[in-house]
């Protein structure tokens, strides 16, 4: 009865992880901004934190099923 919440919570951060991940990749690699305004190491450096802890915690939580 508790792994309907995990899958979906998991599936949740996995989509939003790989999608952000994607997204800081391709304005990287076309040279626009990731963020207006802000330092662009900075705003690649936060964006990929974020992905990368958001797909932590899609292992995390599909891992325990």
């Amino acid at each position: 009865m508790e792994s309907g919440p995990a899958i979906f919570a998991g599936v949740v951060f996995a989509l939003f992880g790989a999608a952000l991940l994607v997204w800081t990749a391709t304005r990287v690699r076309r040279g626009e901004p990731v963020a207006l305004g802000v330092n662009q190491v900075a705003s690649v450096t936060l964006a990929g934190l974020a992905s990368v802890i958001a797909l932590a915690l899609a292992t995390y939580c599909l891992t325990r099923l």
